[in-house]
């Protein structure tokens, strides 16, 4: 959900900034839309990033996890097995 939240937020800001673009743009109309349209991109590629990252991050701390789960259980049948001797 937090991941969400940020996405949500990045793009609310991008949107608000290609409006306030458009509505100070001082250039001709050719070259304000080559500015958002460049401006938009790199938001995008932002975003991706953010997003990479995001399930990088959640990605190593599930393999970590499920490490963890898997030794557990190894001690578990290994003091089961102990006590069974």
């Amino acid at each position: 959900m937090e991941t969400g939240k940020v996405a949500l937020g990045v793009l609310g800001g991008l949107a608000t900034g290609v409006l306030l673009g458009i509505l100070f743009a001082p250039a001709k109309g050719s070259k304000t839309r080559k500015r958002i349209l460049e401006k938009g991109q790199k938001y995008a590629d932002d975003v991706k990033d953010k997003l990479d990252e995001v399930y990088k991050n959640g990605t190593d701390k599930y393999n970590n996890f499920l490490s963890e789960a898997k030794d557990a259980v190894s001690q578990k049948e290994i003091s089961n097995s102990n006590l069974n001797k």
